[in-house]
């Protein structure tokens, strides 16, 4: 397959963001927030509403910028390079997807508020260590004209910050999707210690009571409701990993460059100059894989399960090489915390399982394919 480029607009939209992200959240701000015990920025979640990035998949009908999922990959994309902390990519990428499958008034409504800023959304989907998010014993037991949700769920990023969460439960019906106020009455959230300085928690759900509204869809559709938003999530991250394969590869490649050993470059070894180059390519793959997977979602959306687990397995792996080289080939430096490439590490450790690990997505492929 030729490689794939972007397009004029999404290379104009890409320097565009890649100023704003320069300006508002450069690696030093996460370092700010991580030594300040912070894991949200509401101040920057605002200007990036108010630059049109917080509707970038909400309808024009409810005030969105509507610019596809190629356009937000891009953004993600551009953050994987700054390792931006935002619920760009559980509210502004998954939660609208979804809520825009639903025409009514109150979805309308919601998607408006997520263009604003008004309003973010975290996605309550798994319960094991691995993300298999049609495994679910979480128990929304019918009474009267509502649900009793009992159980619990683990890993829900951005669960503490959140307005409001979208939960995934099992009925005597099959499978139901909630949208649910992140503060309701049984519902407690237990941060987790993250070591890329996010927000997750696990969520306990204890005899939470919830009316029928709170019902998306059919009883029974929950999961077929989810899938497209779980696949926009899973191809936004993959942008996001991408970026930060590129940008720790870029402080790779500026090190070898200036480090000097025995007073010769050590980019000019050839060893190392071997290194980066497979590098080089390993990542212009993966870009065009992620470029792929932004198109079918936006032309074909049914049909993007192969593209998204391509991209996503493709972008785990190496988002993980450019920064285990990147340690390497800086030596001791790249160990401390001093120094940037270690924020890269841990962001690529995280998101290899935020929504599928390469296992998982491998197996996706193999299976599409008839393995």
């Amino acid at each position: 397959m030729a490689k794939l480029i972007q397009t004029e607009e999404e290379t104009l939209l890409s320097e565009a963001a890649r100023g704003f992200l320069s300006k508002f959240a450069p690696v030093s701000r996460l370092r700010e927030m991580r030594d300040a015990g912070e894991c949200n920025d509401p101040e920057l979640w605002q200007e990036m509403a108010a630059a049109g990035w917080a509707g970038v998949l909400v309808p024009e009908a409810a005030e969105g910028s509507d610019m596809g999922h190629a356009a937000a990959h891009v953004l993600a994309r551009e953050m994987g390079r700054n390792l931006t902390v935002s619920p760009f990519l559980s509210t502004a990428v998954m939660a609208a997807t979804l809520l825009r499958q639903f025409r009514d008034e109150t979805s309308m409504g919601k998607l408006k508020q997520i263009a604003s800023g008004a309003l973010t959304y975290a996605m309550a989907i798994d319960e094991s260590a691995k993300h298999s998010p049609e495994r679910v014993e979480l128990i929304a037991e019918k009474r009267g004209n509502g649900y009793v949700i009992n159980g619990k769920k683990r890993f829900v990023v951005d669960g503490c910050e959140a307005d409001r969460i979208l939960v995934l439960a099992k009925s005597n019906d099959g499978l139901c999707l909630f949208d649910l106020p992140n503060k309701s009455k049984g519902i407690s959230q237990e941060p987790l210690a993250m070591i890329d300085s996010r927000d997750a928690a696990d969520m306990v759900f204890d005899d939470v009571e919830v009316s029928g509204e709170a019902l998306l869809g059919e009883v029974g559709a929950g999961y077929a409701l989810l899938k497209p938003a779980l696949e926009a999530g899973q191809a936004a991250l993959a942008a996001e990993t991408t970026g930060l394969a590129e940008a720790a590869f870029d402080l790779t490649t500026d090190y070898l460059k200036e480090r000097k050993q025995f007073g010769i470059t050590i980019g000019s070894f050839q060893a190392l100059q071997h290194r980066a180059a497979h590098l080089w390519c390993e990542i212009e793959l993966t870009q065009s894989a992620v470029l792929n997977a932004g198109r079918i979602l936006d032309e074909s959306p049914d049909q993007a399960t192969l593209a998204v687990s391509v991209a996503k397995a493709r972008a785990t792996d190496t988002a993980q090489k450019s920064v285990q080289e990147g340690v390497q080939m800086h030596g001791g430096i790249g160990m401390t915390d001093a120094f940037d490439m270690g924020f890269y590490m841990k962001r690529a450790r995280v998101a290899a399982e935020w929504l599928g690990d390469y296992g998982y997505h491998a197996g996706q492929v193999a299976q599409l394919r008839g393995f």
